[in-house]
């Protein structure tokens, strides 16, 4: 991934990830949601995006309608990488022990996590 998302863009992408497209109007509705914000500034942000390739757009009469030009699974990947680079030092271990460790996992969580880890070793 050639630009890593800011907080503001990562939102943006959240809703097109599960739309998959919308207008910027739409995008802003949703944003206005859960926090203050201003069209112009959601437009303003989608354009940058648009610009960093993160989105894709047509035009539809006199509106954009955006999707995202990067999927969900490729950012999760890229940011995660990045992450546990720079904050613990490319360790997988001490990224789940910190991340298990702040957390109440539930039965069903654990259980899926055991099975993901007998699936590892049956790999190798």
């Amino acid at each position: 991934m050639k630009y890593k998302p800011t907080d503001s863009e990562l939102e943006i992408l959240s809703i097109l990830w599960e739309r998959q497209q919308a207008s910027v109007r739409e995008i802003h509705e949703e944003l206005s949601k859960t926090k203050e914000t201003g069209y112009t500034t959601t437009l303003k942000i989608m354009q940058i995006m648009y610009a960093k390739k993160l989105l894709r757009r047509t035009e539809q009469g006199r509106s954009h309608i955006y999707m995202p030009a990067i999927t969900e699974s490729e950012t999760q990947n890229s940011l995660l990488s990045s992450f546990m680079a720079t904050t613990f030092g490319g360790s997988t271990k001490k990224l789940v022990m910190k991340a298990l460790g702040q957390s109440n996992p539930s039965q069903e969580e654990i259980d899926e996590i055991r099975k993901l880890l007998n699936e590892l070793e049956n790999q190798q």
